[in-house]
């Protein structure tokens, strides 16, 4: 099973692609699509709409999993983010994928087995549990592999 983790954002969205096979996970890609500040939001969710079809088409995963958003403080970075999460769904129903949303608690709880972890023990543990020489950077990058484990933790082959 081929599953593709994504930490949604506007100038950043972290993605990760796993493979889970006889009960191992095994990294295949990951890294991040950037847009520029200054564009237009439009322009924003173009690019982003357009390179999350190209990783699906890529790597056709058999799972998309993306983090839940949970803003309490800023509400104009929420709308831009959650606008984003749109055109990813949108990206992934267009082709057929199913997809399954986590929220950062359950991320958390299935990478380290604790639902309150740090940031950087969540990093480490997922440079860890896919055996990588270092952890992934940014930050975006470690997340979105984290929510594909998670993901993958949620199915039986």
């Amino acid at each position: 099973m081929i599953i593709l983790g994504i930490d949604p954002g506007t100038t950043i969205i972290g993605y990760g692609i796993i493979k889970k096979s006889s009960g191992k996970i095994i990294p295949i890609d990951y890294g991040c699509i950037r847009t520029e500040s200054k564009l237009l939001q439009s322009e924003q969710l173009k690019i982003i709409y357009q390179e999350i079809k190209k990783i699906i088409k890529k790597y056709k995963p058999n799972r998309v999993s993306i983090e839940k958003i949970f803003f309490s403080k800023n509400l104009k970075t929420a709308i831009s983010v959650s606008q984003a999460r749109g055109v990813i769904l949108l990206a992934a129903a267009e082709m057929k994928i199913k997809i399954y949303e986590f929220t950062p608690l359950q991320v958390k709880q299935a990478v380290s087995n604790y639902g309150k972890a740090q940031k950087k023990q969540v990093q480490k543990m997922v440079k860890l549990l896919l055996g990588l020489d270092k952890i992934p950077e940014p930050d975006d990058v470690a997340d979105a592999l984290a929510i594909a484990i998670c993901a993958s933790n949620k199915f039986i082959e």
